[in-house]
């Protein structure tokens, strides 16, 4: 008979691999400590990170705290106060509720906690490792709890080697607080990073706590946006049009005070603001949606940050009339002037009152019938004859090329590219170069071209680039999280060309740039940097010297609507001819289309 090979897991096992799916890195952990803080009814919040939460996570709150029992409990497998009976699945409105964070905690790092309710003398201190109470003992502490994870992974090397650097996982710590901040402003929030404080911000209305965490600049650029409707509440703010940045950055959508991922919100969002902003610009915003949890699932990922509705086309309608209405009632959405000035409401037909006979005119006006029948409106009549126009198209609109068919031209060799002569180069809409060729023309992408130059140069560099001395060197005053990030690159940033000091306090001083960038650097410019590196980051999974190269290259070439000289075309097309892999972009972008003789032929046939 052939022995049983299914077993039921040992505890300590069942709980890493939960750990797994809830505890990914220390940023996990301080999502899950500071959302079980709030649940508690926290009004004061302190988290304290130590070697960037490899060494130590701990939150220190004011909440309700717990008793003995409950302290215990709580690192049980699925034990949860929220959630008695299967329809509470359906009406959560706090934050943690899994009942497997702190298990998942508790078998992946050494946890300390303490922890009193207001109506004890003492409260009670565990201690916890390999998912089993060490020491559990009475202690004098505050009301509230305290409690602290300690050498994350101690157990698991191998998943705590997949563990970024410490600069790189704080900004996963700083983007949670943030998230959490901004969803919770009226709590006093507080972090320290290895003894120094990175942040102290009292409660606040939003907009507040907005230029507490991402800058003053947002302070007089910030729409409000207040929707009351019988299936949901739309809250918040929206940026001006000209906070919009060339990357995605500033955006936050909130559900229920829950922070959420969603591209289909985010278009919403992006399309009220339709025609208002340039290409590839996103603006900011911070919205809070808040509706009856019976119409959403928020169960359907472990990190509860994707979530479902009911009905995703009425909140996606919702959603983009809301900020609609809000642009256009802060007069920054276009809108149509309907006032008279004085010249027009002199004018007879102003003045004068309507007859019947003027009356019947219009009514029987074909332009009348086009716009008050139904389904006409396209339908407005001609006084030429365009039959024959219209069976020319119909006959050769069957033999025009499609946009596939360009696409697919194969790309020329460009012999002759080294040898070219003024004449043979034209610039078309200061974004294309037009090259004569025997058979046809090549039309090349300045701003892909140029991204390949830079790119190529900064990615094949042996030494350090040379450096342009600023004469008056700026101070950068930057974000906590773009400090930390700004730490971390400081040495690409010099080995690319920049002389950039720290100067404490999240301050740095930018003393040199690179020689050859076009772009002149100023504190917008390296924050539009960092922005930009952020963002790009998740995409491309390079070494931090080439995703800052891919970043330079993107801010420094040049744009699409400049004029260039004869002489800087014929430059760029030679830099760009002797560069490798010159068919694409750095981003992958297709740079050059050949139009062929044959090509043009048949596109004129």
């Amino acid at each position: 008979m052939q022995p049983n090979i299914i077993q039921l897991l040992p505890d300590h096992l069942a709980n890493q691999i939960a750990a797994g799916e809830v505890i990914q890195r220390p940023a996990s952990t301080v999502k899950e400590l500071l959302e079980n803080a709030i649940d508690a009814g926290a009004s004061q919040v302190h988290l304290i990170i130590a070697d960037a939460g490899k060494a130590l996570v701990q939150v220190i709150d004011n909440g309700k705290g717990m008793n003995p029992t409950d302290a215990r409990m709580a690192f049980e497998r699925h034990a949860t106060s929220k959630i008695r009976t299967i329809d509470d699945l359906f009406t959560i409105n706090t934050m943690g509720f899994r009942g497997e964070a702190l298990a998942s905690i508790a078998a992946v790092a050494e946890v300390e906690i303490k922890t009193k309710t207001a109506d004890e003398t003492l409260g009670t201190h565990l201690l916890i490792a390999h998912s089993k109470v060490t020491s559990q003992q009475p202690v004098a502490t505050p009301t509230g709890t305290s409690i602290a994870m300690k050498n994350l992974f101690f157990n698991v090397p191998a998943r705590r080697n997949f563990l970024k650097s410490n600069t790189t996982e704080l900004r996963f710590i700083i983007d949670e607080f943030t998230r959490i901040a901004l969803a919770n402003p009226t709590i006093q929030l507080k972090l320290t990073n290895n003894n120094q404080l990175v942040y102290n911000i009292d409660a606040v209305n939003l907009k507040q706590r907005i230029t507490q965490l991402l800058g003053n600049h947002y302070n007089n650029k910030l729409v409000t946006v207040n929707e009351q409707t019988d299936y949901l509440n739309i809250t918040g703010y929206v940026g001006k049009p000209e906070t919009a940045k060339k990357t995605r950055g500033d955006q936050y959508i909130f559900v229920n005070n829950r922070f959420i991922k969603s591209h289909y919100l985010n278009h919403a969002i992006s399309y009220a603001y339709d025609e208002m902003l340039q290409k590839d610009s996103y603006p900011a915003y911070f919205i809070n949606l808040q509706l009856n949890p019976e119409h959403i699932d928020i169960n359907v990922h472990p990190t509860k940050q994707e979530i479902k509705f009911t009905d995703e086309k009425l909140v996606y309608a919702f959603v983009k009339s809301a900020v609609k209405h809000a642009l256009a009632q802060f007069s920054i959405s276009p809108a149509l002037d309907f006032s008279l000035n004085a010249t027009i409401q002199q004018m007879p037909a102003v003045t004068q009152p309507s007859t019947a006979s003027t009356q019947n005119k219009v009514y029987n006006s074909p332009l009348y019938q086009t716009f008050t029948q139904s389904n006409q409106a396209h339908k407005i009549e001609h006084s030429g004859n365009l039959k024959s126009w219209q069976s020319f198209y119909n006959n050769n609109n069957e033999n025009t090329p499609t946009t596939q068919a360009v696409e697919n031209v194969t790309a020329p060799t460009l012999l002759q590219a080294t040898t070219l002569q003024p004449e043979q180069v034209h610039q078309l809409n200061n974004s294309y170069i037009a090259i004569e060729q025997p058979d046809g023309f090549v039309l090349v992408q300045q701003q892909y071209a140029h991204q390949r130059v830079i790119y190529h140069r900064l990615t094949t560099t042996t030494a350090a680039l040379a450096t342009q001395q600023s004469l008056f060197p700026e101070t950068l005053q930057l974000t906590p999280p773009d400090a930390i990030l700004l730490t971390e690159l400081l040495p690409h940033f010099n080995y690319l060309g920049y002389q950039i000091q720290p100067f404490g306090n999240n301050t740095f001083v930018l003393q040199g740039t690179p020689a050859a960038a076009l772009v002149s650097q100023s504190q917008s410019e390296i924050e539009i940097i960092l922005e930009h590196y952020k963002n790009q980051s998740s995409s491309y999974k390079l070494p931090p010297l080439q995703k800052l190269s891919l970043t330079l290259c993107w801010q420094q070439s040049i744009k699409l609507g400049i004029a260039l000289s004869k002489k800087e075309m014929l430059a760029l097309l030679t830099d760009w001819y002797n560069t490798p892999n010159n068919h694409t972009s750095p981003f992958g972008k297709k740079i050059l289309a050949n139009l062929t003789a044959d090509y043009l032929k048949k596109l004129f046939s």
